[in-house]
């Protein structure tokens, strides 16, 4: 090897090394903090709680005077006429000539004074719809947190059973190569190694198969995290056992722990006082308004003397206030009043759905976990008693007191036990830790 040539291999080898050791894991909470910064469901109910907030602006600026200027010019041409009149503000003014131009200019301004409550009820419904999607917000987060927390565990569950798919390719391989020597010295028929040669083929398929679902959960959980696809991703990896067996908590405890800081409860709440406030709102409709208006008026006219002086002289101040009182609208506040009771009814409805769906999840992540506490529990003993088996047979046949069959058989037995084992630790852990997002 030229000396250059090994220059650029160690300088390769430990730039490899230095990425290794900077590529961090990602724990479950690195994850989910890391979600709630970058998902684009979350952003996009962040952007809702802005437009909310600006609507409760819009309503407030309700209270305020509005004040326009308006102007408005025009031309007039009677070319058959020797003089003409024409009105101009409060004038009449005659000309000889055929062409007039003519402009008046005004700034207006008007106060509501009462309306029946109306914009403060408006002011009072666009904070609840705003502190709605603060709360819209909260419950992306804690989906999202929940959806993490099932990708998480199902790459740690995949993970370790490709892990326990190596082993038992390990002891296969190691059937295959003594039913080889067998074969070789004459005391095993090819058949029996065929057999064990088909046992080693499925048991790399298996892995292959595991390997793959642990990439499309992989990228399953990249997308939560709004990584793109070329990303490596490294999740740390836990001791499971003592998750899985860890003490559940009381439903009853979780269910009313729930009901005070879930989120979605919390909107449902909102959203049957904001059907109170849809009904105040559109009873206000009967009601009379009354407003505040003032404004400052002027104009000129062409060949009616200076401009300046014209505007001066013409200049008007006025206030007053105007009074409104609905008659008949055509049935709109009375339809208005039944939609809004209709809307109450469907709230207090929907709040009824939540809480049932609330204790539906709790009880059915009780219910797993507990479920898979026991069979975890049950399947490491059947695994004990499996490995045991499985070892003992696998000496005897070495020692030729067992066939192939009864080696198979063990072999089976022993690869099921420990997948149930598997199944049963990762379904506890998961419903338990999904249990307890509840009962935070």
């Amino acid at each position: 090897m030229k000396p250059s040539d090994f220059i650029i291999t160690i300088v390769s080898l430990a730039i490899s090394a230095l990425t290794a050791t900077a590529q961090e894991t990602w724990t479950l909470q690195r994850c989910i903090d890391h979600a709630k910064e970058q998902n684009i469901i979350i952003k996009q109910r962040r952007v809702s709680v802005e437009q909310a907030e600006l609507s409760v602006r819009d309503a407030r600026a309700e209270r305020l005077p509005g004040v326009s200027f308006s102007t408005s010019q025009s031309f007039n041409n009677r070319p058959f006429a020797a003089s003409s009149s024409m009105i101009n503000g409060s004038q009449v003014v005659t000309t000889s000539h055929k062409n007039t131009y003519t402009g008046s200019y005004g700034i207006s301004a008007s106060m509501p004074l009462y309306d029946g409550g109306k914009i403060n009820n408006t002011v009072r419904l666009n904070q609840l719809e705003s502190r709605i999607a603060e709360l819209n917000v909260d419950a992306a987060e804690l989906s999202i947190e929940e959806e993490i927390t099932r990708v998480y565990i199902q790459i740690l569950y995949s993970s370790e059973a490709i892990t326990q798919d190596d082993e038992q390719i390990a002891l296969s391989q190691a059937q295959v190569d003594r039913a080889r020597a067998l074969f070789d010295a004459g005391l095993l028929n090819r058949a029996d190694v065929a057999q064990l040669e088909s046992q080693l083929a499925n048991d790399r398929y298996q892995r292959v198969a595991d390997e793959t679902t642990l990439s499309d959960y992989t990228l399953q959980l990249k997308q939560l995290l709004e990584l793109d696809g070329d990303t490596t991703l490294v999740v740390a990896d836990p001791d499971i056992t003592t998750d899985a067996l860890a003490p559940l908590p009381i439903k009853a405890n979780v269910y009313a722990a729930a009901l005070e800081s879930r989120p979605e409860v919390k909107a449902q709440l909102l959203a049957l006082d904001r059907s109170a406030l849809d009904e105040t709102i559109a009873r206000a409709g009967m009601l009379p308004s009354l407003s505040l208006n003032a404004g400052m008026n002027s104009n000129n006219s062409s060949g009616n003397g200076n401009m300046f002086t014209q505007l001066k002289n013409q200049w008007s101040n006025a206030v007053g206030v105007t009074l409104s009182i609905p008659i008949y609208d055509r049935g709109k506040t009375r339809n208005a009043i039944a939609r809004a009771r209709l809307e109450r009814e469907q709230a207090e409805l929907d709040l009824q759905n939540t809480r049932k769906t609330l204790w539906k999840s709790i009880e059915t992540y009780h219910l797993n976990a507990t479920s898979a506490q026991q069979r975890y529990l049950a399947a490491l003993e059947r695994e004990k008693a499996a490995r045991t088996s499985y070892e003992l047979t696998s000496e005897q046949f070495r020692l030729g007191l067992k066939n192939i069959v009864e080696l198979q058989t063990d072999k089976t037995a022993l690869s099921a036990a420990v997948q149930q084992t598997l199944q049963a630790k990762y379904m506890a852990a998961l419903n338990g830790a999904l249990l307890r997002l509840y009962a935070r």
